[in-house]
Formats: structure tokens, sequence, C-alpha cells
């Protein structure tokens, strides 16, 4: 499982031009989801995001987590994070997990999620989405389940 954490002063998704999700000071979070992933391994990538302490104290330091400051989430699934670039020009997809299990583990935890933060926001599964967002920092982090 992959997640790439944007800390954002501010993000919304679009599908069809309708605002699905807006947040403001916050994590976007894109989601990519492999066909080995479990619900243990969404609970280990849930409680090391919610963990992360990337907002600044009054000294500056990033020191904070997203509770500490009443922060938001937008959670977008994204398979391209499994994209295999080794061979040619075009990407191959073959290492993202099966839409229905994708979707499965990516509902699983926006529900986890919403066990801690009060605000949680979402995409749309497998649609065409457009994500907008201000990077705060700068500030973008890359969690890999097989890192942890």
């Amino acid at each position: 499982m992959r997640f790439v954490v944007q800390r954002v002063s501010e993000s919304e998704v679009e599908v069809d031009g309708e605002t699905l999700g807006k947040i403001g000071r916050g994590f976007m979070v894109l989601i990519g989801v492999c066909d080995s992933d479990t619900r243990e391994i969404a609970d280990k990538m849930v409680k090391k995001l919610l963990g992360l302490r990337i907002f600044e104290d009054g000294q500056g330091k990033t020191n904070l987590s997203l509770e500490s400051v009443g922060g938001e989430l937008l959670l977008i699934s994204q398979f391209t994070l499994y994209a295999n670039c080794k061979k040619g020009n075009r990407p191959s997809f073959i290492e993202a997990g099966a839409p229905d299990m994708a979707s499965e583990i990516y509902e699983y935890i926006i529900g986890k999620c919403k066990e801690q933060v009060s605000v949680v926001e979402r995409g749309r599964f497998g649609a065409d989405m457009k994500v907008s967002l201000v990077n705060d920092g700068p500030f973008t982090i890359i969690l890999d389940s097989d890192n942890l």
C-alpha cells in the first residue's frame, strides 16, 4: 500500500464539475492499493498517517500531528501509484490491486480515519477526478507499507 501525503492549506476534488470533497488545513492523501494489501496493512498505514508530526509548532519545528492542529483529511484513490515504468515508456499497472478489492480497502481506510478525524472528505473510486491543492511548504511524504 502506498500513501502520498501532502500537507495542505486547502484541497478539493471534483468529478464532472461537482465538488465531492473539500478541506482546509490538513492532509490530501493519494492512496494506492496492490493485490497483497489487507485490512491489517491498512490499519498500520492509517496509524502511521495519523501519527505523522509534520505541522509546525511555536518554534517552527515540525512537531505537531493532524489531531494537534485540528486538521482535516481528503482521501483520493490513486491506482497509478503502482505504475511500473521499467520497460518502455508506457507504464504498466498490473501491480495495482484489482478494482473490487482495492475499492473495499479504500472504503475501509476512509472508515478507520473517520473514527479519529472529525473531517474526512473523499474522492470517488475509479472516477476521472480533478484534484486541486495548495501544498503547504511544500511538504510531501511517501508512505509505503513495504517500509513500515
